[in-house]
């Protein structure tokens, strides 16, 4: 019995990696479209000053809603969506990070703190100049705009060509105001940013995936309890990491070049409240994030696992 309570981590060498690779593509990209509003609203949140356009989460959703449509809250997707290729690339670098650790260590905590950061790291490389674009364009469309950058007016009245012709213009934009640097612009507070909360993420997962099985009766399905340990993660990692979001975006958004000065022009601004602006919509994106990459993930494992192991793993 107790050999059934413990979750039982499917590693890198049990997979069959074509599986892995193919339906992790069709993941990444459902989970990206389900939770992209609430990241639009994150934006927003945190880069304007005090509370000149938006008084919350839902208050943003609904006036969005109102005054730009659906498509309001997808602005830039297409953009974004080229982070599929960061995606995998830190899907491989965790697992294959974590195979590594584990020839010095079978201390689970450790492999997950030092796999979950590196593969942030690999990640970040890749998405931090999709980012500063989709973060541009995310901005477009409200009452203000606290960008250095703005569509042309005859881009914004193009409908026909409106998604290309917004993205070719803000990055010719980027280019001819800051160069190629300008699109690794918060490289530096991403990296601070996203290690420590996928360096905190995976060891919290697996801590509260274990104390979960702990109390859940011993035939109650693994994947319903790594399906609530994954928010419970993603909470916790929000709620350390906040404060470093909020100055990464506004270095992004608002073209800044040093951290410090605006950590310190946020405090002097805001206060200490200021480092929690756009922490509910955070959490309510990483909510169902953390559920639907934990189950599709867990399951994808599962699914990619090689045939012969298939039947030495319960769920």
């Amino acid at each position: 019995m107790q050999q059934k309570r413990n979750i039982q981590i499917i590693e890198w060498e049990d997979l069959d990696k074509r599986k892995f690779y193919s339906f992790g593509v069709f993941m990444t990209m459902s989970i990206r479209a389900t939770v992209y509003p609430a990241t639009l609203i994150r934006t927003r949140l945190q880069v304007q000053k005090g509370k000149s356009l938006y008084g919350g989460t839902f208050d943003a959703f609904f006036k969005i809603l109102r005054r730009e449509g659906a498509r309001g809250l997808y602005r830039g997707f297409m953009v974004n969506s080229f982070t599929l290729i960061s995606g995998q690339a830190y899907i491989t670098t965790y697992e294959l990070v974590r195979r590594y650790v584990s020839n010095y260590t079978h201390d689970n905590t450790v492999k997950s703190l030092v796999a979950g950061g590196s593969a942030s790291l690999v990640a970040q490389s890749i998405t931090v100049p999709i980012d500063v674009v989709s973060q541009q364009l995310m901005m477009q469309g409200q009452g203000e705009h606290p960008t250095r950058f703005q569509l042309q007016a005859k881009v914004q009245e193009g409908m026909s060509k409106r998604m290309f012709g917004n993205t070719r213009d803000l990055i010719a934009q980027i280019f001819a105001a800051d160069g190629f640097r300008g699109f690794y612009r918060g490289y530096v507070a991403s990296l601070l940013t996203y290690i420590p909360n996928s360096a905190v993420w995976w060891p919290f997962y697996h801590f509260y995936a274990e104390q979960l099985s702990k109390l859940a009766p011993s035939d109650c399905p693994h994947l319903l309890l790594q399906a609530m340990a994954g928010p419970l993660a993603a909470a916790t990692a929000s709620t350390v990491t906040n404060p470093m979001d909020v100055v990464r975006a506004r270095v992004q958004v608002e073209g800044r070049s040093s951290i410090v000065e605006t950590f310190k022009l946020l405090m002097a601004e805001e206060g200490a409240w200021g480092m929690t602006k756009g922490l509910s919509a955070r959490i309510i994106s990483s909510t169902p994030t953390a559920i639907v990459m934990v189950v599709g993930y867990e399951t994808l494992k599962k699914v990619s696992l090689r045939p012969e192991l298939v039947d030495s793993r319960h769920w």
